[in-house]
């Protein structure tokens, strides 16, 4: 049974069980781990501060979990971590039979259906493990037990949607303090500001957007000096713009996405209006960056190099820091064949990768022409999305020129646009043509993906 990481985010009662657990979630703070033979239930012991390690298991059919630590938090930051170790298969979990301990936990745990499906009997020594393994029938579920669960699932989630919405209100309420008190305070306190609302948006259930949050003080100290009063006021109002749009449509996808979380892949494929776009791709750029929270964001900038579809695909990964850096699955300027699953947007942007093609041995296929009208390409995903940090785009031809105080700006050939850049330009960047770029737009600054030239293709660091 597979699980993800953004599944085990949702579990967390408040982002210090979060963050305990990404630490928990390594191969050497666990012993014992196993799996049933049905794959449904997990468990394994986790070193502690006294002499004897917790034991930890779950139930991946509903994400339910027994400690025997003494946290009142459920889960805890030792069933988080179990969960975490196979969402993201840091250690193995060998199949064997159920441990007592883990069977009278299940067995409390489901007394009135009395349908839990029961591990199914180890094979006979020698024979085939694929052969022994034989389905139970489902036992008939019990009707009232049925309505039980589908009662508190309908409470979970009216408990959740109020308290994201008391979480929107109070993050309104900060942005008005934070203008009351005067932005210039706003900017030299913004992580320590930001750190505490952060926090108050992730125990309502706002993971998506206190992630948002958390990461604002950085794009502030990313801007020139004199460009961060603007810039905090720009972020203020995109936080503001969210917060009342999600009032309005709670239910719309684009804006749960933005503020608590994005669909499981199952959920995610069993949906008919997610597009499903085949083409040949070109891997732009690869972006990691390590969050406070303990996480480490994964992103993976793609150009659809064919005639239909989304210009751009965006595949968006989490890991804890602690597992170390991840091998790359794809090289900067590589080409391939590929389907792409995006999430339901007016702009689809966010992808999975449903099936990869063969490598082209030469990335010889050119980029497709950028849009007709720059300031439209620049200005109708702001349009569409106010709230979003970025949005990518394909420059035409230009050329990196520097104002009087050295400070890097994008400018088209033929004189009719000159747009800012973030960071630092260097190398052949600077010194030739480009004939095309792929860069992110925040409505203030460009970030330079890749480029084309005369010479080739140009990676930007």
């Amino acid at each position: 049974m597979a699980i993800d990481v953004k599944a085990v985010e949702r579990l967390a009662t408040d982002q210090a069980s979060l963050k305990a657990a990404a630490g928990l979630a390594r191969p050497g703070k666990w012993s014992g781990l196993g799996a049933s033979h049905d794959a449904a239930l997990i468990w394994g012991d986790c070193a502690g501060s006294g002499a004897n390690p917790y034991r930890v298991a779950a139930d991946l059919r509903d994400l339910g979990s027994k400690c025997t630590c003494p946290s009142r938090k459920f889960p805890c930051k030792h069933g988080l971590a179990l969960l975490w170790l196979k969402a993201e298969a840091i250690a193995p979990f060998p199949a064997g039979d159920t441990p007592d301990w883990v069977s009278d936990w299940l067995g409390r745990r489901r007394p009135a259906a009395g349908s839990a499906p029961q591990p199914a009997a180890a094979p006979a020594a020698g024979k085939d493990l694929s052969a022994a393994r034989v389905e139970e029938p489902e036992a008939a579920d019990d009707p009232k037990a049925a309505a039980r669960r589908e009662a508190a699932a309908k409470k979970r989630g009216e408990d959740t949607q109020r308290a994201i919405l008391e979480a929107l209100e109070a993050l309104e309420q900060w942005v008005g303090d934070q203008l009351r008190l005067g932005l210039a305070g706003f900017v030299e306190d913004a992580t320590a500001r930001c750190r505490r609302i952060g926090a108050r948006l992730v125990d309502g259930k706002a993971a998506a957007l206190a992630g948002h949050v958390d990461e604002l003080p950085g794009r502030l100290l990313a801007l020139p000096a004199g460009d961060r009063l603007r810039g905090a006021t720009v972020e203020l109002g995109r936080l503001v713009l969210l917060a009342r749009a999600y009032r309005a449509a709670p239910e719309e996808a684009t804006l749960r996405r933005a503020v608590a979380t994005a669909e499981t892949r199952e959920a995610l494929l069993d949906d008919p209006a997610a597009p499903r776009v085949a083409a040949t791709w070109e891997v732009l750029a690869e972006q990691v960056r390590t969050r406070r929270d303990g996480l480490v964001s994964q992103t993976t900038w793609l150009l659809n190099l064919g005639a239909t579809g989304p210009r751009f695909a965006m595949l968006l990964d989490f890991f804890p820091a602690s597992a170390g850096r991840r091998a790359a699955v794809f090289t900067p300027g590589e080409q391939f064949d590929a389907e792409f699953l995006f999430y339901p947007a007016p702009l689809p942007l966010r992808a999975v990768l449903l099936r990869r093609g063969a490598t082209r041995e030469a990335a010889d296929q050119d980029w497709p022409q950028p849009a007709p009208s720059l300031e439209d390409a620049l200005t109708a995903p702001l349009l569409q999305e106010p709230w979003a940090a970025a949005h990518p785009l394909l420059l035409p031809a230009g050329r990196i020129g520097f104002d009087r105080a050295g400070a890097p700006w994008w400018q088209a050939d033929d004189g009719s646009a000159a747009l800012p850049l973030a960071g630092e330009a260097t190398g052949l960047l600077t010194g030739t043509v480009l004939t095309r770029a792929a860069a992110l737009w925040s409505g203030n600054r460009l970030q330079l993906l890749a480029a084309q030239s005369p010479w080739g293709r140009i990676a930007h660091d």
